[in-house]
This record gives structure tokens, C-alpha cells and sequence, in this order.
């Protein structure tokens, strides 16, 4: 690990990164034109301090996971990545890490949404990027590891991620979440990434395994899901999915379905900006 070159590279890229580029807005107390520490450690999962021990030299060696939601964080583009990888003492991921990797048109197209929330999703439902909006409704959650990884899992497994929806389409996210990964293990016949993660499924949730005996199939277009926020309440919002060609990855947008909830979405937007300019980074968690 080259601790020196590791944090010089760190602040370089930080200081690179218009805050408009990731969905921050420029507020007045700015001082610099690149990205806050702190705003790097909501971006990418992790506390403010260890972001500041990276780019002092100071810190333990980063996992790989660590240095991907850092990736991401930072916008690096394929050779930026592999060179963090190498100079953290890491092998760059192979070319099955690198699916997991948001596209950088992607990337470009959550930028341009600007204050509509959306979430880069791969096949199996990994939360690949997100931009701000889309963080200050659902959480940062880019930054997990195993098989909290994907949406699927935590919501078989971990009841408090239902608390975010009403009761009342429990049933109906539980079988639209069950349909999209048959869908993907279809595709994907044979993958041991995706046996796994379905064998582990079906062994640790019975609803899960109820449901995936059923054999419905589906790749979600469009929804409309309701949210329960824990600072500006419900959020009905409609979903549309973009599908790569290649069905890798999925660009899920949100747009408010009514009218309460597109003023509450900016009271959201008003309440993120206040937290960056007081410097406390971290939206609710999901």
C-alpha cells in the first residue's frame, strides 16, 4: 500500500469534482471549487473521519468494497479506478467487478436529473450510484457488503428496512422483487453468483421461498411506490425503469405522482442543502 500516492490521488480527484457534478448544490459559504471531505463520505458510505485519515496517509488499508463506493464517489473512470485498487495494495476487480461499476452515461444522466430523485441498479439489484435527491429519500446505500448488497436480501431479511413502506404493498414489492431477479437468474442460467444469492434467499426467508416457487417473471417498467419518510412523511411516487441494452444495469427514476408529495420533495431538497451548509452529511439511513 503507498499511503502517500493513495492520499495525494484521493485529495487530487476531491478537489476536481464540481459539487454540481454529483448533485450538490454551490452553497455560499463554499470556499473551495471541489468536493467537501465530508461530502465525499456521504457520497461513498463512510465516516468523515476515515475519509480524512485516507487523505492524510494515516489510514488502515481500505477493503475492495471500500475502494469501489469510493469509485463511485469520486466519478473515476476505469483506469482512475484500477490505479486506486493498485495503489491501496489491491488487485483491480475483474471483469465481473467491474459490471458492478455504474456506467459512467449513467452516471452522466444522474446528473443531469439534478433534483429528480434516481438510483443506477444492476440486474440482481445492487444499488450501483445514486444522485443527492435520490440519497435524502432512500438513504446511502452504496457503500454495503455481502449480501446486504442487494435490495432483495435486506428486505427478506431485515424487517426495519420495511418501515420506508406502508404495510399495504408489502406484498406487492415482495413479488415484484422476487419476479425482476427470476428474471435476471433466467438470463443468467448457470451464474454461481446468482444460484448463491437465490439459495441464500430461499434458506433464510420463507416468503421468499414461497414466492419464488410461484415462478412469476418480470422486469419492472413502471410503478408507483409510497414512501415513508421519517422527516417530511409520505411520498407517493411514480417509477420509471431504463434498461441497458445488455440488461446489466437499470436507471430507475423517481417523479413525485401528486402534488403534496412534489412539495415535499422540495422541502426535502431545502432541508438536504441545510445539512451540507451546517456540515452534517448523512441523510436518514434506510
Amino acid at each position: 500500500m503507498e499511503r502517500e500516492q493513495l492520499a495525494d490521488f484521493l485529495r487530487r480527484r476531491r478537489e476536481a469534482i464540481r459539487p454540481a457534478e454529483v448533485g450538490i448544490p454551490d452553497g455560499p459559504r463554499r470556499r473551495t471549487a471541489g468536493l467537501r471531505r465530508e461530502e465525499v463520505a456521504m457520497l461513498a458510505g463512510m465516516s468523515v473521519d476515515y475519509v480524512v485519515r485516507l487523505e492524510q496517509g494515516r489510514s488502515s488499508q481500505p477493503s475492495p468494497q471500500l475502494l469501489g463506493a469510493l469509485s463511485r464517489a469520486l466519478r473515476l473512470s476505469e483506469d482512475e479506478r484500477a490505479h486506486l485498487f493498485h495503489l491501496a495494495g489491491h488487485r483491480p476487480p475483474p471483469a465481473e467487478g467491474v459490471a458492478r461499476m455504474a456506467r459512467a452515461g449513467l452516471i452522466r444522466m444522474l446528473e443531469l436529473l439534478g433534483d429528480t430523485p434516481a438510483v443506477v441498479l444492476s440486474d440482481l439489484g445492487e444499488v450501483l450510484a445514486r444522485n443527492r435527491m435520490s440519497t435524502l429519500v432512500g438513504g446511502a446505500d452504496t457503500g454495503l457488503t455481502g449480501d446486504r448488497r442487494y435490495l432483495a436480501h435486506r428486505w427478506f431479511t431485515e424487517p426495519e428496512v420495511r418501515a420506508v413502506r406502508p404495510p399495504r404493498e408489502w406484498e406487492h414489492h415482495s413479488r415484484g422483487l422476487v419476479a425482476d431477479l427470476r428474471a435476471a437468474a433466467g438470463r443468467r442460467a448457470g451464474d454461481p453468483e446468482v444460484a448463491g444469492l437465490v439459495s441464500r434467499l430461499r434458506a433464510a426467508s420463507s416468503e421468499f421461498d414461497r414466492l419464488w416457487q410461484e415462478h412469476e417473471v418480470a422486469v419492472r417498467r413502471a410503478d408507483r411506490k409510497t414512501f415513508l419518510h421519517p422527516r417530511v412523511g409520505q411520498l407517493v411516487m411514480d417509477c420509471e425503469t431504463l434498461v441497458t441494452p445488455d440488461r446489466n444495469q437499470q436507471l430507475l427514476v423517481l417523479t413525485p405522482a401528486d402534488t403534496e408529495t412534489r412539495e415535499r420533495l422540495e422541502l426535502l431538497r431545502v432541508l438536504g442543502s441545510e445539512e451540507f451548509t451546517a456540515g452534517t452529511p448523512r441523510p436518514p439511513a434506510r
